[in-house]
């Protein structure tokens, strides 16, 4: 599933291409997606200039002068600019023309994914009101993460991967944070010192970081805006390395799965 590093690399990478331009044509090959996609998508964009790209953890909002199109890319979605005269691909389900003459797709095979129409505060909507702070906000840190792990006897790893509680923080950069941070990912969240989670909070921002600057993580199908693969699996110190030795100290990376995901982590180092 993409998340914030490949959420954030799609708005980078659609940013120069979207910004000031016309919509001129909005087509719908097939609105049953996750939620529905709104009968009146064609005709609200048709004409709307694009003011804006904004992400709110794995959500897309494109700002236009009409209202906003939020887009959430699912299970295996990617939304993408292509060029003039490339044809529609099969699971394309979602288009729209621009001035330019590029068409801005949605591509999702698993129909998972959503587009939404705001024209009210997107901050209300039902599906962003209940967002927990992200991960590289300023009010994620080590304060914030004692707070919310006291009397938590959950893993530290799903706790990191509660949307409740923080949002974005994907099945991969827990692992790999957790492993900067030298902390085991069954550890309980309340056994966790104050100094403990400053140590984590900051691992997590760190790995979220490299993450976007290496495009995301392609594990099967995801790409950003312009097609292109992200390559953060491949500077993974844990992530698919189960029955490698630890590129800190040696340990052998071990696989368990926590609440049916693949958790990796060295059984040396991380306590």
């Amino acid at each position: 599933m993409p998340e914030l590093p490949e959420v954030e690399t799609t708005r980078r990478s659609l940013e120069p291409g979207l910004l000031g331009r016309t919509i001129v044509h909005v087509t719908v090959r097939d609105r049953r997606l996750r939620w529905p996609v709104p009968d009146d998508l064609e005709r609200a964009l048709t004409g709307a200039v694009v003011l804006g790209i904004r992400r709110r953890a794995k959500y897309l909002l494109i700002e236009t002068d009409r209202g906003t199109v939020m887009v959430h890319l699912g299970m295996s979605g990617s939304l993408t600019l292509n060029p003039p005269l490339v044809p529609p691909a099969k699971h394309d389900h979602v288009e729209a023309l621009l001035d330019t003459g590029w068409t801005l797709r949605l591509h999702d095979p698993r129909r998972f994914g959503s587009v939404h129409w705001i024209t009210g505060d997107e901050r209300s909507h039902a599906l962003l009101r209940e967002l927990a702070p992200e991960p590289l906000d300023p009010d994620f840190d080590g304060d914030y993460l004692h707070r919310i792990t006291r009397g938590r006897s959950a893993a530290i790893k799903q706790i990191l991967m509660n949307g409740h509680l923080v949002t974005g923080v994907g099945n991969i950069y827990a692992s790999e944070a957790l492993h900067a941070a030298a902390i085991h990912p069954g550890t309980p969240g309340r056994r966790l010192s104050l100094r403990r989670c400053e140590t984590l909070a900051n691992a997590v921002k760190q790995t979220l970081a490299r993450a976007i600057e290496a495009g995301g993580s392609s594990l099967r199908d995801y790409v950003n805006g312009t097609g292109t693969p992200g390559y953060f699996q491949l500077q993974s110190a844990v992530y698919g390395r189960a029955g490698q030795p630890c590129l800190r100290c040696g340990g052998t990376i071990r696989l368990v799965r926590h609440g049916m995901r693949a958790t990796y982590y060295c059984a040396a180092c991380q306590h």
